[in-house]
């Protein structure tokens, strides 16, 4: 029998609080839940004028005082809180970015937040690693890694390093790269193009998305080895250099899929792909490898990244939702526009796959002689 304590300040005195509850186990009776310890002590807030309390009561009453602490800690907000801004390092309007604003959305509505795409061009795509090393590593600011950025920080000496000051997300897809000139251009294959070339040196105009980007290097790589000097011009983005191009400015161009839209308006001629095997979009169109310069198969996988040092938890957040994004029809059927598919690795592969490429690109800049000293 439990043992009776009386709770009365006098006779006919104010008592405390009523509390009607299970025993304790160790008294061999019912053991109590927090959350009905919780229940009680939000229900029973009778009085009497005379109440006699038992040993339980006042145990339970007193373990009943630390459910405020675990409410307040289970009611704490979720995250995100706030609209998330995702940094783009290409100009706004090229396939990249409107893809990328296409998984944003679908992101964003798995989230329950407004992802906001920031164009940040410039440096071959490379603005995005800087701006997120200086950012806040709380899963608000993230961005999209192009592989030019692992390349420039071996090429240059910046104060920031991919490798350690990036968090990865996920991969996402991976970009098919072609040679392309104008529809007028008296160019109907890549060779009719290195003969002009070679019979003119340093006339040939040829545009890339910047210096050291892939398709920088795709085309420095091909004519070098044929010993053909020409110029190189660099655009920000794929949009300016599709301008550009069609336009006449230049006579020649590299670029991802993002120029698919131009060879089906009419507007540029494919004549090459650098990648291991024809495209299904371009089924007529030789690989660069197939007409003998095996050296040339260039991709360019991209992912999703944070700064270091964002927890865990919020990488895992925008890691699920993204991915979830990634396979929606509407974000597939927009990287079909550009001959890409969706090419997903989780957060700790796709950083593995991250350190082999910064091992390859070494090489490849060590060969090229365009390794920073």
């Amino acid at each position: 029998m439990d043992t009776t304590y009386q709770t009365s300040q006098g006779a006919g005195g104010d008592n405390g609080p009523s509390h009607r509850m299970l025993d304790l186990a160790s008294e061999g009776e019912p053991a109590i839940s927090w959350r009905a310890i919780c229940f009680n002590r939000h229900m029973t807030h009778g009085f009497s004028a005379r109440h006699t309390w038992t040993r339980r009561h006042w145990l339970l009453s007193a373990a009943s005082m630390a459910c405020a602490p675990l409410a307040q800690a289970n009611t704490s907000p979720s995250w995100p809180q706030k609209p998330i801004q995702l940094i783009v390092p290409w100009p706004a309007g090229g396939g990249t970015d409107l893809s990328i604003r296409i998984l944003a959305e679908e992101a964003g509505y798995r989230l329950g937040q407004t992802i906001v795409v920031i164009n940040r061009p410039g440096a071959a795509g490379t603005m995005v690693a800087p701006l997120l090393k200086a950012a806040l590593p709380d899963g608000y600011t993230i961005g999209q890694l192009p592989l030019p950025v692992l390349r420039h920080a071996l090429m240059n000496k910046v104060p920031w390093d991919p490798l350690t000051d990036l968090s990865p997300i996920l991969q996402v897809s991976s970009t098919t790269f072609g040679l392309l000139v104008p529809t007028n251009s008296p160019w109907d294959k890549v060779q009719d193009l290195l003969d002009w070339a070679r019979q003119n040196p340093g006339g040939l105009m040829l545009g890339s998305t910047g210096m050291g980007s892939t398709p920088h290097l795709a085309m420095e790589e091909l004519l070098g080895m044929q010993q053909i000097a020409y110029t190189h011009i660099p655009y920000k983005g794929t949009t300016d250099q599709m301008l550009a191009l069609a336009s006449g400015n230049i006579m020649a161009g590299v670029n991802s899929t993002g120029f698919a839209p131009w060879v089906e308006q009419g507007k540029l001629r494919l004549l090459a792909v650098f990648s291991d095997k024809r495209s299904t979009r371009w089924p007529t169109v030789p690989t660069m490898k197939e007409l003998g310069f095996a050296q040339s198969v260039y991709h360019s996988p991209w992912g999703l990244v944070a700064p270091s040092g964002t927890p865990a938890a919020i990488v895992k957040t925008l890691h699920d939702a993204f991915r979830t994004a990634m396979f929606t029809p509407r974000h597939l059927h927009e990287l079909q526009r550009y001959d890409q598919d969706a090419a997903y690795l989780d957060s700790q592969s796709y950083k593995q796959t991250l350190l082999q490429i910064g091992a390859r690109e070494r090489q490849l800049l060590q060969r090229m002689k365009l390794l920073a000293e």
